[in-house]
């Protein structure tokens, strides 16, 4: 080993990451990232002391364990083997295998060169706690275990609930309890010692969440896919996480994260991939009240399409929308929610298209903005059924109108599509989301359906 990568490893922790990520798995090939090396940074912070109550969001399979459970507490003790380290999981056989691989790493021959002092105990030696000669240690428990006469002064819990456990509220409060009442108690000194916490988001009401809400806490959420731009900045990191843009395109590129939302659904999807868990109370609608349908209606009474269209295209601004549904014996199925970011021309021309390809028999398009031009062009220059839409309330007066229909079951989406969990991420969350140009175009969809059966119903009597 050269004097200079000593010297790195020694001094940057993203660099011995990377080298700690080889050690565990010979297989694997390290693709450095800035959002390992701004996790870095927050570690480093966390090591001076700078950084006493650390929170790290991120998604499955980015590294999160390698560099938080297994590489920092290698590089704690190989800088002061007197330091005490407990790190905790929801499983003791996941907190035994970061243990593990961190004894791993402490016992490579590289790790030695670079911190000769750093020797392990013989007498103390095993999965669950390895001792050093100056008495430092790591420590591995689960989440719930006892830690009677334990102490430390570095305090980690890596994904302290398991995701199906997170939707039961006892789970959540156990998981609460012993956070308070056994795990942060162990703190040699509780105005000096670090406690991390990294894990994906699973609830709102997660142990992260619980933290947040009594503050105190410095926060680090890493969304797999930026829904809006956002700048990171610490130490010598300072990123531009652009609206779009994938967290670290090697290990999880386009394709895998269309696979995974189509697997998990957009529940699960925001939370622990986007680290956006939907609110429980205060969202307007329910998952449940959405039928499922896994084939479309063969024989539809109409077919009628609903667009929210934007005034610019750009990254920062809102998209434009389709959403088709298919009518069928009293009820609605969506069939495809399209969402892009045209300029005007470009999105003339995806409105024919989307026409052509489904045959609507009603076109339902808001009569101001870029619509309006829409309008106008279309009823111009084409025979296609477009009818203005006014909007005469704001938007959560118009949904909550309308969300009687949704939950009286007369609105169907599709078991899987690949578009499904960006539409039920947004309808889910609003009014809290960060987005809200689908909801938009189906509260103008239900508005339009209301009244036209209002209509209906009304000439019949006459």
């Amino acid at each position: 080993m050269t004097h200079l990568l000593a010297d790195m490893l020694r001094g940057d922790l993203a660099t011995f990451i990377g080298k700690t990520l080889t050690t565990c798995d010979p297989a694997a090939s390290y693709a450095a990232n800035w959002h390992i090396d701004l996790i870095a940074e927050y570690l480093q912070a966390a090591t001076r002391g700078d950084i006493r109550r650390l929170i790290i969001n991120m998604p499955p399979r980015s590294l999160k364990s390698i560099c938080v459970s297994v590489a920092w507490p290698a590089w704690l003790l190989g800088h002061d083997p007197r330091r005490r380290i407990i790190a905790a999981s929801y499983a003791s056989q996941l907190a035994f295998k970061h243990s593990l691989d961190t004894r791993l790493v402490v016992g490579a021959p590289w790790f030695k060169q670079i911190f000769p002092e750093m020797e392990l105990a013989a007498d103390q030696n095993e999965k669950r706690k390895f001792m050093t000669t100056k008495r430092g240690f790591r420590m591995a428990t689960s989440v719930g275990g006892t830690l009677t006469g334990e102490g430390g002064n570095f305090l980690i819990i890596d994904d302290p609930m398991r995701p199906l456990h997170a939707m039961q509220a006892h789970w959540r409060e156990h998981v609460h309890g012993w956070f308070e009442h056994t795990f942060a108690s162990r703190l040699d000194n509780r105005q000096k010692g670090v406690i991390v916490l990294v894990m994906q988001r699973l609830h709102e009401d997660d142990l992260t969440g619980y933290l947040l809400k009594k503050g105190g806490w410095t926060h680090l959420s890493l969304p797999a896919l930026a829904t809006q731009t956002q700048t990171y900045q610490l130490g010598e990191v300072e990123k531009v996480y652009q609206e779009g843009e994938l967290l670290h395109p090697v290990r999880m590129n386009a394709e895998i994260i269309a696979q995974v939302k189509n697997e998990i659904g957009g529940h699960a999807f925001a939370a622990q991939y986007q680290q956006q868990p939907m609110p429980q109370e205060g969202a307007m609608l329910r998952p449940w009240w959405f039928g499922r349908f896994e084939a479309a209606p063969q024989a539809p009474a109409r077919i009628v399409q609903s667009w929210d269209t934007a005034i610019k295209s750009g990254t920062q601004h809102d998209t434009s929308v389709c959403l088709t549904f298919a009518e069928y014996e009293g009820k609605s199925y969506l069939l495809e929610a399209s969402q892009m970011r045209l300029e005007y021309p470009d999105l003339k021309r995806r409105f024919v298209e989307h026409a052509a390809r489904w045959q609507p028999q009603a076109i339902l398009l808001e009569d101001k903005a870029s619509g309006q031009q829409l309008l106008q062009d279309m009823r111009r220059e084409s025979a296609l059924p477009v009818i203005a839409r006014l909007p005469k309330a704001d938007k959560i007066t118009r949904f909550a109108a309308v969300s009687a229909m949704i939950e009286a079951g007369k609105m169907l989406l599709p078991r899987h599509a690949q578009w499904l969990a960006d539409f039920e991420n947004e309808i889910f969350a609003f009014p809290h989301a960060a987005h809200d140009d689908q909801v938009d175009a189906l509260t103008q969809y239900l508005e339009w359906l209301r009244t036209s059966s209002f209509e209906q119903a009304r000439l019949r009597k006459i």
